[in-house]
């Protein structure tokens, strides 16, 4: 049971509470929105189980929420159809809608934080530069592994899986997508390293 809970956490919670049941009334697709919005139900308890023992930081808590908004929102319309995403394909003059470019970006940049701060707070790894590139390994070993999953559920659901996969006829999209995660983990490390430490420090202390 949480002890006590930050207000700043407490709202962050509202929020992506309102905006789930919200995509959730009537979704694109109903699979895709339940496919897209599990990594949620999944990351959730273990945010609630570990809120106690292992508090995150506040940058931390604020990059997972906007990751988890990003997928809410990739559920209700699906990656292809956010309007978001044509906004951004008109403006750079794309051939595609490029939402799940940015989904697959997060999917990189935030567990690139997560693992740093586990990393840095449990005193696993000593070294910046070893720090940088097992984070970075670890990164693109889950982005493989989501890749993994997304072609297990390609099979199972056949034609079903197109709005999950979002792939718009794109031969190259798993590579891109990787490639992707790949970047959003070397912005995490070389943007956010300075002031994370500040607030692992904080934390710690």
């Amino acid at each position: 049971m949480i002890k006590t809970i930050d207000l700043t956490h407490l709202a962050m919670l509202f929020i992506l509470s309102v905006c789930l049941v919200v995509s959730g009334i009537h979704p694109f697709d109903r699979t895709t929105w339940a496919l897209e919005i599990f990594p949620i139900l999944i990351a959730l308890p273990i945010l609630f189980l570990t809120y106690n023992k292992f508090r995150l930081t506040q940058l931390l808590y604020f990059f997972i929420l906007i990751h988890m908004l990003i997928l809410v929102l990739g559920g209700a319309y699906s990656y292809a159809r956010v309007p978001l995403g044509f906004a951004l394909q008109d403006w750079l003059h794309l051939s595609r809608n490029p939402y799940d470019k940015i989904g697959h970006f997060f999917q990189g940049f935030v567990p690139a934080l997560v693992a740093r701060e586990i990393l840095v707070r449990k005193k696993i790894i000593h070294g910046k530069k070893m720090l940088a590139f097992i984070v970075t390994c670890i990164v693109l070993a889950i982005s493989a592994s989501y890749e993994l999953i997304e072609w297990a559920t390609a099979l199972v659901l056949q034609q079903g899986a197109e709005e999950f996969l979002g792939t718009q006829g794109d031969m190259w999209d798993t590579q891109s997508d990787i490639f992707l995660a790949l970047i959003g983990a070397i912005v995490a490390l070389i943007g956010f390293t300075k002031i994370h430490d500040k607030q692992i420090q904080k934390r710690q202390s």
